[in-house]
């Protein structure tokens, strides 16, 4: 179908386009939200609000675009745009942004929360006023100086307790050993006839009198220390015990609270369906949506679209401002709706349109051929196409794996010794029998094999090589996506060094020296590295034909003679 310029007329719910639309189409499809290619229309569309709106910024919110006018903390925003139909056939968009902008929940002309929390007065305001409240006493209570004092008196306490005791414990060992001297002394007095048995028998009630009275001053000491300890824990525990309970009451409360906020949070569907977020997140693993869930463009632009009685065409979210530190996003770029908050909600709501099929349930690579470079009895390396699973997926079962049982049909042992990115093409090492697969792991995980990938980046590098080195977690809220991550994430390496220009790109020789997901992908796009995508990397950069990424070189050592073995084959973009 094709829009013709009559369609473009302003209507009340939208944002009119400013630009003719004869030449675009309309798609037979919905957008599929986590995975697509921006329909012109929405280009449009974020075109038309980034030049109207995003540059002139009458927020003064600080996208980190302008350091000399910006005030604040540098957030850079998600924003979407939804375009629309009207019961008259109109086109026109909805504008969203995620979360809140300038501090704030509705600005026009973008649409509204699907929840407003911080409405004035609100049940949420008014309850989580009460939290702070208790957050307040907690802090006073924990750090009263009644209760640091106490702290350290019991300690001190336990301390001067314990030496005292271990003094008295050590005169009772000592007093033993001067009483047993004493009894043999007079044992032997007593033979000789130096003394009579009267008075042995005098002695020895008076050593036997001596022991016991030590015995009763360690327990009277005991019992006194005792006493002073079990007195200051008793008011520390009062204290304790009141910093417990209002925890407690936090925890009731917030749990409460949050219940009751999910509930207000109500998604609807073409099919007139409403859930609320306790419903839609009731399958997941703690039984509790995320934070921020709901809050984001996509179902904010829907569930307007749904209230409203328009019909969505075609939507998109991109990018507004500086790089995330943790997250690669870059400003203007286009990207997918999240899996962990998001896809639970879009899921019900796009229950009932017609979407575009979802692409990650496709195999791109059924029709690719797996070239064998080497084959002996005990291995064989291959050149894997790109668009090709190393190992079986959740939805996908063809794959390097698959493909190399059927190819050699009698190998014992896994096959697979290390692995490369569906995206990714390049050498791959399989081991054909148990002995050379345990051989040939323990070279990778001893890092004894060489391996060099080239791939081709967006932009040129100032220097001719370099290090980077960002520790690297998975995206908990968007899998199989990683973040940068220096609390939680794990150590990753990469030498790189560059190999040739292409105009605006450069071709790039990059040497992983750990191996962690996506590694040389994210160190490629983070602006923390080289701050340039691969070329066709549809996770942390703009999609094309494929990703220019290629396992191009690999030295190792023979598993079973020995041998240092070199592979090197060409990638199809050099």
């Amino acid at each position: 179908m094709t829009v013709s310029d009559p369609c473009v007329i302003p209507f009340h719910d939208a944002i009119a386009f400013s630009s003719t639309l004869a030449q675009h189409g309309l798609p037979e499809s919905f957008t599929f939200p986590f995975y697509y290619q921006p329909h012109p229309l929405t280009i449009l569309a974020a075109q038309q609000l980034q030049q109207e709106l995003l540059e002139a910024n009458p927020w003064q919110h600080n996208f980190g675009l302008n350091s000399s006018n910006d005030r604040g903390m540098v957030i850079g925003k998600m924003f979407g745009v939804l375009v629309v139909k009207d019961t008259q056939g109109r086109l026109g968009f909805l504008a969203a942004f995620s979360g809140k902008l300038a501090e704030q929940n509705i600005l026009p002309p973008f649409v509204p929360p699907v929840f407003d929390m911080l409405t004035q007065d609100s049940f949420f305001s008014l309850e989580n006023k009460q939290i702070n409240q208790i957050n307040q006493l907690l802090h006073q209570h924990e750090s009263a100086p009644l209760l640091a004092s106490l702290s350290a008196q019991l300690t001190q306490q336990q301390q001067q307790a314990e030496r005292e005791l271990e003094q008295q414990r050590n005169a009772i060992v000592e007093g033993r050993k001067q009483r047993k001297q004493q009894r043999e002394q007079a044992d032997n007095a007593l033979a000789q006839a130096d003394i009579n048995s009267d008075e042995h028998k005098t002695l020895s009630i008076e050593l036997s009198r001596q022991s016991v009275q030590q015995k009763h001053q360690l327990n009277t000491l005991k019992q006194q220390w005792q006493s002073q300890i079990m007195a200051t824990q008793t008011q520390l525990n009062e204290l304790q015990q009141q910093i417990k309970q209002l925890k407690r009451q936090r925890k009731q409360l917030s749990n409460s609270l949050q219940k009751k906020l999910f509930s207000q949070y109500q998604f609807l569907n073409t099919l007139g369906d409403a859930r609320d977020l306790n419903d839609i997140f009731n399958d997941a693993p703690n039984h509790l949506p995320p934070a921020g869930a709901g809050e984001c463009a996509a179902p904010k632009l829907l569930q307007y679209a749904f209230k409203k009685q328009l019909t969505p065409v075609a939507m998109a979210e991109f990018w507004w401002g500086a790089s995330p530190k943790s997250e690669i996003k870059q400003h203007k770029n286009f990207y997918p709706a999240c899996h962990g908050k998001c896809r639970p909600i879009l899921t019900h709501m796009l229950a009932g349109m017609q979407v575009d099929a979802d692409p990650l349930l496709l195999n791109p690579g059924k029709d690719l051929t797996i070239d064998i470079i080497y084959q002996d009895d005990v291995m064989a390396v291959i050149n894997k196409p790109a668009e090709l699973l190393s190992v079986p997926g959740k939805n996908i079962t063809d794959s390097v794996f698959s493909r190399m049982q059927q190819q050699f049909p009698n190998a014992t042992g896994p096959l697979i010794v290390h692995r490369l990115d569906m995206s990714t093409s390049g050498l791959m090492v399989i081991a054909l029998t148990k002995e050379a697969n345990k051989a040939l792991q323990q070279q990778f995980i001893q890092r004894s094999v060489t391996k060099r990938y080239i791939a081709l980046i967006e932009g040129v590098p100032s220097q001719n090589e370099g290090e980077i080195s960002l520790p690297l977690r998975v995206d908990l809220d968007d899998r199989p996506k990683q973040l940068v991550c220096y609390e939680h994430g794990k150590h990753a390496l990469t030498h790189w060094q560059l190999f040739k220009r292409q105009g605006n790109r450069t071709l790039v020789h990059l040497y992983p020296k750990t191996g962690r997901t996506h590694q040389l992908r994210v160190h490629c796009a983070h602006h923390d590295g080289l701050h340039m995508p691969i070329v066709g990397d549809d996770l942390y950069g703009v999609a094309a034909n494929r990703l220019h990424l290629h396992a191009q070189y690999l030295a190792l050592t023979h598993p079973a003679t020995g041998e240092a073995m070199v592979f090197e084959v060409k990638a199809d973009f050099e």
